[in-house]
């Protein structure tokens, strides 16, 4: 007999900062909690995405989801835009009880029909290719990783019991 596998994730209506869902998946059984792309600051923010305020309030509510007792004992992999090196991505963030797992930046960006994702955002062209990120203080003092920090994008296990990141290209 198989094991029993619960997943929950997010459907349209896509809600930016709706996370009345973690507690939900916990409570039905969830072990592994997917969101809706860039669903801490919402998917259409357009040129705000240009804004230091955006950037900077999505890692805020990133640090109050790492701090909450509701994200513990459950992965939770988040959307929002990380700067990394001067370069706009938008990412997957990754993290279980308190600690940041894997950053993983779109590699495939939506710009046709009613989308322009190039305009705010880079895809990351460095494919099977790790990079540090430097997490910013407010992220650290919650997660308290210092250095060595959380690699940006992974497609494959670097070990064992390393999750190994979302399907985010096409």
């Amino acid at each position: 007999m198989g094991r029993k596998v619960t997943v929950a994730t997010c459907a349209l209506n896509q809600w930016a900062l709706d996370f009345e869902g973690i507690e939900i998946a916990k409570r039905k059984g969830a072990r592994y909690r997917l969101g809706p792309e860039l669903e801490i600051c919402g998917y259409g923010c357009w040129d705000h995405y240009y804004e230091s305020d955006t950037l900077l309030h999505s890692l805020q509510v990133l640090a109050a989801l790492l701090d909450s007792p509701v994200t513990q004992d459950i992965i939770c992999d988040v959307g929002l835009p990380v700067m990394h090196r001067n370069v706009r991505y938008n990412c997957r963030v990754i993290f279980l009880n308190r600690k940041i797992l894997l950053i993983r930046p779109k590699m495939a960006l939506a710009n046709e029909g009613n989308y322009r994702e190039l305009r705010w955002f880079t895809p990351w062209s460095r494919n099977r290719q790790t990079e540090e990120y430097f997490l910013p203080r407010m992220i650290q003092d919650v997660t308290k990783q210092w250095p060595p920090y959380p690699q940006m994008e992974a497609t494959s296990a670097r070990e064992p019991d390393c999750v190994s990141g979302t399907s985010f290209d096409s």
